[in-house]
C-alpha cells in the first residue's frame, strides 16, 4: 500500500538531504579542483604527506594490500599511505557519508561499492577527476566505454574502477567437450541448450542444465536488458515487468525449472548450495559474480569455462564490485596525494596484482600488452570473454527505490516458481505493486 508522508516528516528529510549533501551550513560544495585547473604544477604534490586510504577488503586480502601500499610507497618518497578497514561496504558508505556532511575526518581515498556512483555524482561527495585526468595525462580510455559510463555520473569522472566484476556463467568445460554442448551465445538458442545439457531419469533431475541465482535479481536482470525490457522506465515512475517480453522470459524461467531443466537457487543457503552442486558435477552451467572465478577453479577436479550472458537485442552485462574516489571536500594537499595513490592503483602493473590475487578482473586493456597480462590469460584463460566484452559492462541501474523494487522483484519470482503460480498474473500483481513503490519516490 502506497503510505502517506506526514509533510513534517518530508520537510525534515529534505533538510537532512540538503545538509548531507551541501554540507552543515547550506552551502553548495566547492568546486572541485579549484574550478577545473589543467595546469600540473596544481596538483604537485611538494611535501611529505601522510592519507587515509578506506576501504572494506577483509582480512583475506591483507596481504595484497600490504604489497601494494608497500609498492607505492618505494615509488616515492613523500606520501605515505595508512590503509584502513572500516567494515563493509554499507557501512563504509555511512562512515562516507557522515564524513561528508561533517564536512571533517575525510580520508583523501576511499573505496566504494558500485552502486553509489550516482547517488555520490549526483549528491556532490565525489570529486569531479577530469580535470585531474587532463593534467596529468591519465589514460581514461584504456578502461573502455563500459566501466567509464560505470564510474561516471553526468559526464564527470566521479570514480575510477578498483575492484570489478560482471555477472558470468561458469561452466563445467570438461564436460561441455565429452557431450559436444557449450553455453549459447544466444537467447534464442537457450531451449536447446537446456534441453542438451540436463540429465534425467524419469521424473529426477541427475544434472540441471542451469542453475540461475534467485537471492539476488543481478544474477537475472540482464537477461531482461538484453531483450529490450526496461525494468524502470524513462519516467522513473513505472516498470515494463509486466511488459509481453519480460512475461514471454519469465515464463521461459518456469518452464524450465518445471521441465527439470534447470532450477532457480532461493531460501537459505542457497549460494553455497549452488556452488556445491556445480563442483559435484550435479549441474552442467551457474551463474555468478566473475570475482568468485578463483574460488570455483579451487574447489573444482574439472576445467571450469566462463561464458558471457546469452545476448538478446544487446549482450550487455552490469558492473559489480568497487570503485575508488576522492571525496569533494577533503583539503587539496590530500586530493592532489589521494590522486597519486589512485595512479597507482589502477595502473597496468598494480591492476594485474589485483586481478591475480583477488580474483577480480583486470580491467585495463592495455593489460593484454604486459607480460603479466599474457601469463595471466595462460593461467586463467577463461577471463579472454571478459577481455572481450569490456564496452559491454553497463553501469547498475540507479533509482532511490531500486532495493525495494528488487526485493519485490525475487518474491514474486520464487513465488511464481515454487508455488506454481500463473505467470502473467503473477508478474501483472508485481508490476502494479513496483508502480505504486516507484509513484511513491
Amino acid at each position: 500500500m502506497k503510505t502517506k508522508r506526514p509533510i513534517l516528516i518530508l520537510i525534515v528529510l529534505l533538510i537532512g538531504a540538503g545538509m548531507l549533501f551541501a554540507g552543515g551550513g547550506g552551502q553548495r560544495p566547492a568546486a572541485g579542483a579549484a574550478g577545473g585547473s589543467t595546469d600540473p604544477a596544481f596538483y604537485a604534490v611538494t611535501e611529505p604527506i601522510t592519507i587515509e586510504w578506506w576501504h572494506a577488503l577483509e582480512n583475506q586480502y591483507a596481504g595484497t594490500i600490504e604489497k601494494v601500499v608497500n609498492g607505492f610507497h618505494a615509488s616515492q618518497n613523500l606520501i605515505r599511505v595508512d590503509a584502513r578497514y572500516i567494515g563493509s561496504y554499507t557501512i563504509l558508505n555511512e562512515s562516507l557519508v557522515a564524513a561528508h556532511a561533517a564536512n571533517a575526518g575525510l580520508p583523501a581515498i576511499s573505496a566504494a561499492n558500485t552502486p553509489y556512483v550516482a547517488e555520490y555524482g549526483a549528491g556532490g561527495l565525489a570529486e569531479d577527476l577530469n580535470p585531474y585526468i587532463r593534467a596529468t595525462g591519465f589514460d581514461i580510455d584504456d578502461f573502455g566505454i563500459g566501466l567509464k559510463a560505470s564510474t561516471s555520473f553526468e559526464g564527470k569522472q566521479v570514480t575510477l574502477p578498483f575492484l570489478i566484476s560482471t555477472q558470468v556463467i561458469y561452466y563445467n568445460a570438461t564436460m561441455a567437450r565429452s557431450m559436444g554442448v557449450q553455453v549459447p551465445t544466444r537467447w534464442s538458442d537457450m531451449d536447446a541448450f537446456m534441453r542438451n545439457a540436463s540429465r534425467r531419469t524419469g521424473s529426477q533431475t541427475d544434472l540441471w542444465a542451469f542453475v540461475l541465482p534467485g537471492w539476488d535479481q543481478w544474477y537475472y536482470e540482464t537477461l531482461y536488458l538484453n531483450n529490450g525490457v526496461k525494468i524502470v522506465n524513462p519516467d522513473g515512475l513505472s516498470t515494463d515487468l509486466d511488459s509481453p517480453k519480460a512475461i514471454e522470459i519469465a515464463q521461459k524461467i518456469k518452464d524450465w525449472c518445471d521441465a527439470g531443466y534447470m532450477y532457480w537457487a532461493s531460501g537459505t543457503n542457497a549460494s553455497n548450495i549452488m556452488r556445491q552442486n556445480f563442483w559435484d558435477q550435479k549441474a552442467f552451467s551457474v551463474s555468478h559474480t566473475s570475482s568468485l572465478y578463483n574460488t570455483y577453479v579451487d574447489q573444482c577436479s574439472f576445467e571450469v569455462g566462463m561464458a558471457w550472458f546469452p545476448a538478446g537485442d544487446t549482450k550487455i552485462s552490469e558492473v559489480g564490485g568497487s570503485v575508488i574516489l576522492i571525496p569533494a571536500k577533503a583539503n587539496q594537499r590530500a586530493k592532489n596525494a589521494g590522486w597519486r595513490f589512485m595512479e597507482y592503483m589502477v595502473s597496468k602493473d598494480v591492476n594485474m596484482i589485483w586481478a591475480i590475487e583477488t580474483g577480480y578482473m583486470p580491467t585495463r586493456k592495455s593489460v593484454l600488452d604486459t607480460q603479466e597480462g599474457r601469463n595471466f590469460l595462460a593461467e586463467k584463460p577463461a577471463f579472454k570473454v571478459i577481455f572481450d566484452n569490456l564496452d559491454q559492462i553497463n553501469p547498475r541501474i540507479q533509482h532511490p527505490a531500486w532495493s525495494q523494487l528488487a526485493r519485490i522483484w525475487m518474491a514474486y519470482m520464487a513465488e511464481t516458481i515454487h508455488e506454481n503460480k500463473n505467470v502473467p498474473e503473477q508478474m501483472r500483481k508485481m508490476a502494479a505493486e513496483i508502480n505504486e513503490v516507484l509513484r511513491d519516490y
